[in-house]
């Protein structure tokens, strides 16, 4: 005997897999395109990085409301003798089914406006009013496909009908003619409408008026009727309406991707998808853009020098001998009264546990030795594999070695450039000369020469003399918020900072007091200097990856794409070929190496 409600305990079931597998649901846009190298948990970037879906907590604390009422509903014994329950399960395991199958899913239950509002998708401040707003289910395709479900049924729909009969019924009869036949097969589209009409009429109004950011592209549409059959008669009713047909016609003329019925079987499949899924991989682009961090990192004699035998060599490599302990108390002592001293002794002991520390992040993986085995997975040979750099990373990465680095590291930085504009000597180094008091052979990673970008932003001209990539959805929303974020800036304080090179050492030092100028920071953002902007701008625009060890920078720019993409997820595009190995990387972070040369206990003097 079957049980009352059957079809009850089936949604039951149903809603209670989908709240088991929003548990553990995890989308593949939650990945930004960010290899770490760091050997550590990315902490908050991470938590950045890997944020969860807009609108996936509110759908999961939706079915399990439901599942809660429906679950208790049934347990109930006197509920036989009771109405059936109503119930949003169809609904929301029908938005679940639509997510699994979603490519590129961004956002969930996000609303959109028309241009008479705007501020699309955002949220209203206290107190202000929300406006009217489309929903969408889905967002997927990076933004560029919104999905809504609807499960009106036919019986809903010809009561709709019903009722527009009875109101042309009774204008018409005024006249005589009575709503015949004629009219219900010769129906006039300005006559007609109904609420499925009326949503996708909207859902269209607001894709044209909220293209994907950084795009032009108006968003496709498609509507899921899961209820609704233009094929069937409903029991409600002797015959069904055609009406039902010609809807669904006019939703497709509409430009409206209309789609019929429940998805089949992705609820039971679920659990196997879940479990062969596999882990997303990011790989670095043959063409790779260094920032000042990484210019830094790749000159620095923690990077180079040999390593450490165990970690307390390595902190004793950076404790100053005696005599420079003397004398630092006292310069310090000398200074403390002196309203500019800034610096401490204590200041001094933290710079040395931070170097030793980087002397044991080498110990567990080189910078050098991560760069050739990544770049080697993608070009066995290393020979296509190509370094650039902004001329303002340059200029300022010359100024850094000028003030503080050791011999060794200054001649690292002239080889590395192939310039002798830095030097205090009037020998031209040679490549070589970038290896020589290296632990790794020579040309281990093909760094030289470095090329440098011909401006300091690119435009349209000198984007054309490069071979780009096709720039993914992630590379598309950093590139606009760059240049949105460099739009700020005042175009004559950045000539000033960017003045142009000499031919002898001083130029370096802008400063009259013979010190490293400030760096410019955004006017958008004081967290962010604009030559690291530029760095990124560049790599972007471009699709090669950028290579920098300023975590803090990159966590700061995320905000600034989540802010900008109106708070939606930060995107990758993942490889629409399933043969693909991987997907192209945006950014690679790798652990800080600081110039270290002056700093180690055998290099101090009084």
């Amino acid at each position: 005997m079957a049980r009352p409600y059957e079809e009850l305990y089936e949604l039951c079931d149903c809603l209670r897999s989908v709240s088991v597998g929003l548990d553990s649901y995890e989308p593949e846009s939650q990945h930004s395109p960010i290899i770490d190298s760091s050997g550590e948990e990315m902490g908050e970037v991470k938590t950045q990085t890997r944020e969860v879906l807009p609108g996936l907590r509110f759908l999961r604390e939706e079915v399990k409301r439901d599942l809660q009422v429906l679950q208790k509903f049934l347990d109930d014994p006197e509920s036989t003798s009771l109405p059936p329950l109503s119930t949003n399960a169809p609904y929301l395991v029908a938005v679940w089914q639509e997510l699994l199958q979603a490519h590129g899913a961004v956002a969930i239950y996000r609303t959109f406006h028309t241009t008479a509002h705007p501020q699309a998708s955002r949220k209203p401040q206290n107190g202000s009013a929300k406006g009217h707003g489309v929903k969408v289910d889905v967002v997927a395709d990076s933004g560029r496909r919104w999905i809504r479900v609807n499960t009106i049924k036919n019986s809903r729909i010809l009561m709709e009908f019903r009722e527009m009969d009875s109101y042309l019924t009774s204008s018409d009869e005024d006249d005589g003619d009575g709503y015949s036949s004629r009219k219900k097969q010769n129906l006039i589209p300005q006559e007609f409408d109904n609420s499925v009409l009326r949503m996708g009429r909207e859902l269209l109004e607001a894709a044209r008026a909220n293209p994907p950011h950084g795009s032009d592209e108006i968003p496709s549409v498609t509507m899921r009727l899961t209820r609704l059959n233009p094929s069937l008669s409903d029991t409600n009713y002797e015959t069904s309406d055609s009406r039902i047909a010609y809807t669904i016609d006019c939703l497709q003329k509409m430009g409206i991707n209309v789609q019929l019925g429940e998805r089949q079987g992705i609820i039971k499949e679920m659990d196997n998808t879940s479990a062969s899924a596999q882990p997303i991989v990011f790989e670095p682009t043959t063409h790779i853009n260094l920032d000042l961090s990484a210019l830094i990192a790749l000159i620095s004699d923690t990077t180079h020098s040999h390593l450490p035998r165990d970690s307390e060599d390595a902190n004793t490599r950076f404790i100053p001998p005696q005599r420079y302990v003397e004398w630092k108390k006292q310069r310090v002592q000398m200074l403390s009264d002196s309203p500019d001293a800034t610096s401490t002794w204590k200041d001094s002991g933290i710079h040395s546990r931070v170097l030793a520390d980087q002397a044991q992040q080498e110990m567990k993986k080189g910078l050098l030795q991560d760069m050739h085995d990544r770049l080697r997975s993608i070009s066995p040979t290393l020979q296509n594999i190509q370094f650039w750099t902004t001329q303002e990373a340059r200029q300022r990465c010359l100024q850094i070695v000028y003030k503080i680095a050791g011999t060794k590291e200054r001649q690292r930085a002239e080889a590395l450039f192939s310039c002798s504009t830095c030097s205090q000597t009037t020998t031209i180094p040679t490549h070589n000369q970038f290896w020589v008091h290296s632990r790794y052979p020579s040309n281990f990673v093909p760094l030289m020469p470095i090329r440098l970008f011909p401006s300091s932003e690119p435009d349209a001209t000198s984007l054309e003399s490069f071979q780009s990539n096709l720039l993914s959805p992630f590379m598309t929303s950093l590139a606009s918020t760059c240049r949105n974020i460099l739009s700020q800036e005042d175009i004559s304080r950045l000539r000033e900072s960017h003045s142009p090179l000499g031919h002898s050492a001083a130029p370096y030092l802008i400063n009259d007091e013979g010190d490293i100028p400030p760096a410019a920071v955004t006017l958008a953002n004081p967290k962010l200097t604009v030559h690291t902007v530029q760095s990124m701008l560049w790599g972007a625009a471009l699709g090669w990856t950028t290579l920098t060890t300023n975590r803090s920078s990159v966590k700061v720019l995320l905000k600034e794409v989540k802010r900008s993409t109106g708070g939606g997820a930060l995107t990758y595009e993942s490889p629409r070929d399933e043969t693909a190995r991987a997907s192209k990387a945006a950014i690679w972070m790798v652990k800080p190496r600081s110039l270290a040369e002056g700093s180690r206990s055998d290099c101090y003097s009084e």
